[in-house]
């Protein structure tokens, strides 16, 4: 990245502005605007998240905030309630109350001497959660917004419930959530005050888990703030992007074919980062991009932001799997508009251990195809230990491996050795007609590149509750050995795939510890002669729209003086032992202790993940997140241990979390919960 700091605009910052809220509480912001807004007003451009501006995000805030400061515009950084230096109790994600303080705090901004009146949105993950979320109530002063890494569906397409399975990062970001949001404010802004508002937050805060596992159906809690019940309440400009390594690499499109206001979408090979930060690589001047959409619908620049394609994405090409990309080799196209004109949905059928080639449109196979032969499959547990994470964070290293391991447990279908290159860009589709032997079963769909030599790259996937099928709101126990057809959306992707290399699918019943099991392993049948893979052929002689390097160098202005007191730890290890038939997944990510060098505050972070199972008991299945939080400045020293464990047996899921606060070695708040959830046909 190249730092800055020649700017058009000279700039102030206010490190701790209080916003007061409508029921008395006051959140706090970090405001960094041009000097020459005290007399010129400016726009304000606010990001809005819970992971605390002063110490946590303040490095990463400190990259992006001022370089928008210095081309113009008031950038305010605010805590949501219950975190940071802000007052209150953070109870769960994006709740009623949390949606009108930000439309308080956009009111508030409009109305203050150094804004011209109008505002935008800005965010990754929870801000840009919270920026569409707004946007859809329409608040007066919101002109326009730019989120990256988001989803406009929270119950199926976020870490919760995938295909209407749970899935292991429900457990892992409620564990992040449990941490963050009872970790302290800082005496140095709050004053004397802080050790009662962070025992307010100790005594209010229970496990978010226990409420996610409450609403194992699509219901009205999570229909809330999904912007996908009715796409027609968003009426701003939308600047949306996400990486294909990524959670989030499905609303981008989603957004792009259902929104009707001016829109664009970009998405590179990123995993879950700002793509100015974007690992794996190329990052891209995203900075920039932001000024030229901040300028064009804040300051009415005529710049032609909104010229070329709506939608600019990275076709990735082919390599070898790993763990961990630096750079991701492939090309920038572009789309005019989404659905795309250039994409055409390719049918395959699926034959005895191979994708056949493209049906013709008007041949689609009969549904109960009763002369075709079943195949069949009851996949082990440890299918799935080489998935990676639902959402890639690339440190640890946390992609999909070789996935020829997995293919051992799994139904696997081949094609032909590629005569051409192919690529595909969208979401591919699984249409299978099937029978299970159990009430409650699941499906996991993968698709891989498999190089000459044998290597299978994992290029996206799919899973699916079989007794939501139908319905997420209404699901329904299978009839064993009863025949059904049901389709797996996977992940939208763009990915090249040379000649020579073969198209894999592979279906499992079993993907732990991505995707939480079903209470017993269940016996699959395929039948293939009636079942199909569809693949978004994007044709290779279609012009790529756009210019082969379409961004700028990444930019930004310079980060935040730290110095590294302790050093981090990463750590993903796969272990299994053949005695007692014990399999675990460790995962260690410690950010050590770094101190700011602006407040003197040493902060650390250190968070560790554990899933494991017996042989293949599938009610064995379990998982751990033990998080461990610490602040220390002078005579300051505040501690949070957070500790969830999540198991289970046939009927129910067990909840056993500890929350434990500490003053220097001097425990001051200790809690237990021990809950129990009903399974419902999960």
């Amino acid at each position: 990245m190249r730092y800055v700091t020649n700017l058009p605009y000279a700039t102030k910052e206010e490190e701790h502005v209080t916003i007061p809220m409508s029921d008395g509480v006051r959140l706090s912001a970090r405001i960094w605007r041009p000097t020459s807004s005290d007399t010129e007003p400016v726009p304000a451009v606010l990001e809005y998240i819970p992971y605390r501006k002063r110490d946590l995000t303040a490095v990463r805030d400190s990259i992006h905030h001022p370089y928008l400061a210095g081309h113009g515009y008031a950038c305010v950084r605010v805590d949501l309630r219950g975190t940071g230096d802000s007052e209150g109790v953070l109870r769960d994600e994006y709740l009623e109350r949390e949606q009108a303080d930000a439309e308080e705090v956009l009111a508030w901004l409009a109305e203050q001497p150094w804004c011209d009146g109008g505002t935008g949105m800005m965010g990754i993950s929870w801000g840009a959660f919270a920026a569409l979320q707004v946007a859809a109530r329409r608040p007066p002063s919101l002109k326009a917004i730019a989120i990256a890494s988001f989803t406009d569906d929270r119950h199926a397409d976020d870490m919760h419930y995938m295909g209407g399975a749970l899935l292991s990062d429900n457990l892992a970001e409620a564990g992040t959530m449990f941490a963050y949001g009872t970790c302290p404010p800082d005496p140095a802004v709050v004053g004397e005050r802080w050790r009662a508002m962070w025992h307010e937050r100790l005594e209010q805060t229970e496990p978010w888990v226990l409420q996610w596992l409450r609403h194992q159906r699509r219901d009205d809690y999570w229909r809330h703030a999904s912007v996908c019940e009715d796409y027609s309440a968003v009426r701003c400009p939308v600047l949306a992007s996400s990486g294909w390594a990524d959670g989030y690499s499905n609303a981008v499109t989603r957004l792009l074919g259902n929104l009707d206001v001016p829109r664009k979408g970009l998405i590179g090979p990123w995993s879950h980062k700002f793509p100015h930060l974007g690992e794996p690589g190329p990052a891209i001047g995203y900075l920039q991009e932001l000024v030229r959409w901040w300028d064009h619908w804040l300051k009415g620049v005529d710049n032609g932001v909104m010229d070329g394609p709506m939608l600019r994405t990275w076709m990735q090409d082919s390599v070898p799997p790993s763990t961990s990309y630096e750079e991701r080799p492939g090309r920038w196209v572009g789309e005019p508009h989404w659905p795309s004109p250039h994409i055409r949905q390719v049918a395959h059928p699926l034959t005895r251990h191979t994708i056949g080639p493209p049906r013709d449109p008007d041949e689609a196979g009969p549904a109960g195809d009763t002369d075709g032969e079943a195949m069949t499959v009851r996949s082990p547990l440890s299918v799935g230990q080489f998935a990676g994470k639902w959402a890639s964070y690339n440190a640890p290293p946390d992609l999909p491996y070789d996935q020829r391991e997995e293919d051992g447990g799994s139904l696997v279908f081949d094609s032909e050795p590629l005569a051409e290159r192919l690529e595909i860009l969208g979401s591919p589709t699984v249409e299978l007609d099937l029978s299970v032997s159990e009430p409650v079963a699941m499906v996991a769909a993968r698709l891989s590149d498999v190089s000459p030599d044998g290597a299978a790259t994992r290029v996206s996937y799919g899973i699916l509750n079989l007794t939501r099928r139908d319905s997420t709101e209404s699901p329904e126990p299978l009839e064993p050995g009863r025949r059904y057809r049901a389709t797996i959306p996977l992940n939208g992707v763009a990915q090249a795939f040379p000649p020579g290399h073969r198209v894999r699918l592979s279906l499992s019943t079993s993907y732990w510890p991505l995707a939480w099991p079903p209470p017993r392993p269940a016996l699959l049948s395929v039948y293939e002669r009636s079942s199909t893979l569809t693949l978004p052929v994007r044709p290779v002689d279609e012009p790529d729209e756009v210019p082969s390097s379409p961004f700028g160098e990444p930019e930004g202005t310079p980060p935040l003086a730290t110095r590294q007191l302790t050093p981090p730890e990463e750590r993903w290890e796969v272990k299994r032992d053949l005695v007692g038939y014990h399999a675990e997944l460790d995962i260690v990510k410690d950010r050590g202790t770094v101190r700011f060098e602006d407040t003197g505050i040493e902060a650390g972070r250190r968070a560790h993940e554990r899933y494991t199972a017996v042989a293949d008991d599938f009610t064995s299945a379990a998982g751990e997140s033990t998080w461990t939080m610490t602040f220390r400045r002078d005579d300051w020293d505040a501690r949070v241990v957070t500790r969830t464990r999540l198991s289970c047996d046939e009927t129910d899921f067990f909840v056993d979390a500890t929350l434990d606060a500490y003053e220097a070695d001097r425990r001051v708040f200790s809690r237990t919960w021990n809950e129990k959830v009903p399974r419902d046909l999960l």
